[in-house]
């Protein structure tokens, strides 16, 4: 039996007080590798970080974008745990964009089917059997009446597409064009075409009509091109993309995912469009929809594949690009009515500010101004205004981490 006084020494270390850390709360920001409230002064466009693993860290510090990615610094990237990614994604598309803002932009095409070119995804090749109907070119007054509609229901850029390969011999053609494009910009609407290749004097021609933007998609990466189109090189895109540059047209051109591709062909495409000599305005990101007739839809029916590429690997090209180019426009294009509406969010949050929205999206499918103004609603998201750019939103790095911080803290 224990005597009194064991028993008093026994209490007395079981009341003894106790030295406990203060705690950390959930939503207190966390002092890691990764945190903007954990970085260092910002450094500028040019510098390159010394260790793989501060890659992503540089580009959170950023004030510009740069043009001397490195195809290992992208991929270091693109390899980031996707939750990380599309944190910090989101934190540079906030400093270089109004993250409500989206831009509702519609498609038409103005001369359907009938192209000689062999792209082994499109229903309007002259090559395939896909059941789609060549058909003239539209009028004039046909496509400005649709770009009201358009307008009409909350688009502030409209988009003009024609299936051929060049404007070669065209200058009818080219002449209805422009008109239909100083017409579009009478309304106070961006307008942009897309028709093949063009030359440094059509470009010209273009601009002084008052195109805002010329769409020319590089598709994929250099490595993975020759398998999917083999009647116009990589350089001839190029080549168009420079006439486009040259001539003061903004450069819309991005990319098709699910055309077989392997991840390094996502970063390679990153690594050439991030490495032009001025980022493109926009980088649409379309996700493949497979058409019965084309190679690459009859292959795929044959796999089974519902879905040509995963949702995470549309994501993660999305916050990758938001990285490399902070300031251009990502916009979810063909495929985005395969996605879930949590889906979308995902992609808006992660730094996508524009999509297409309408009737139709040339011979594809399309989300209804309706269905977006509804999302737009549950979401808090508003139509981006006409002629609205990306830029840096926020100089003051120290701030900004102190707002970060306030953020957390108000969420105690």
């Amino acid at each position: 039996m224990a005597s009194k006084s064991s028993l008093l020494r026994l209490t007395a270390l079981s009341v003894r007080p106790v030295s406990r850390k203060p705690q950390r709360l959930f939503s207190t920001v966390v002092d890691d590798r990764s945190s903007i409230a954990a970085s260092i002064p910002p450094q500028t466009p040019s510098q390159t970080p010394a260790r793989a693993d501060n890659v992503l860290q540089s580009a959170l510090r950023a004030t510009a974008p740069r043009n001397d990615w490195t195809k290992d610094e992208i991929r270091e990237i693109y390899d980031t745990p996707l939750m990380d990614l599309t944190y910090q994604s989101a934190t540079i598309h906030r400093r270089f964009h109004r993250p409500s803002a989206v831009q509702m932009c519609t498609l038409m095409n103005i001369k359907t089917g009938g192209c000689s070119e062999d792209c082994s995804y499109c229903a309007q090749s002259s090559r395939y059997d896909t059941g789609l109907k060549a058909t003239k070119m539209s009028t004039v007054d046909s496509v400005l009446e649709a770009a009201k509609i358009a307008k009409n229901n909350g688009s502030t850029r409209f988009c003009m597409g024609a299936a051929w390969r060049d404007m070669r011999g065209r200058k009818t053609s080219l002449k209805n064009v422009k008109a239909m494009v100083e017409g579009v910009r009478a309304m106070d609407m961006e307008v942009c075409v897309t028709l093949g290749m063009i030359d440094d004097h059509q470009a010209r021609e273009l601009k002084d009509a008052g195109l805002t933007a010329y769409n020319h998609n590089l598709d994929t990466s250099r490595e993975h091109y020759p398998s999917i189109i083999t009647t116009r090189t990589y350089d001839e895109r190029l080549q168009t993309l420079s006439h486009v540059r040259d001539a003061g047209i903004n450069v819309c051109s991005g990319g098709i995912l699910g055309l077989g591709e392997k991840p390094e062909d996502h970063i390679g495409l990153l690594h050439t469009v991030s490495n032009l000599p001025s980022h493109p305005e926009s980088f649409p990101v379309n996700a493949l929809v497979p058409i019965k007739g084309t190679p690459l839809g009859d292959r795929l029916a044959k796999e089974g594949k519902e879905r040509p590429i995963s949702f995470t690997s549309i994501l993660r090209t999305i916050a990758t690009a938001r990285v490399v180019m902070p300031a251009t426009i990502i916009r979810i294009a063909a495929g985005r009515k395969t996605m879930s509406e949590a889906e979308q969010v995902l992609c808006f949050q992660a730094g996508a500010n524009a999509i297409f929205t309408g009737e139709k999206m040339l011979t594809t499918e399309c989300n209804g101004w309706d269905e977006d103004k509804a999302m737009f609603e549950r979401y808090g998201l508003v139509p981006m205004k006409s002629f609205e750019r990306g830029h840096l939103r926020e100089t003051n790095f120290p701030e900004l981490i102190e707002e970060s911080k306030q953020t957390a803290e108000a969420m105690v």
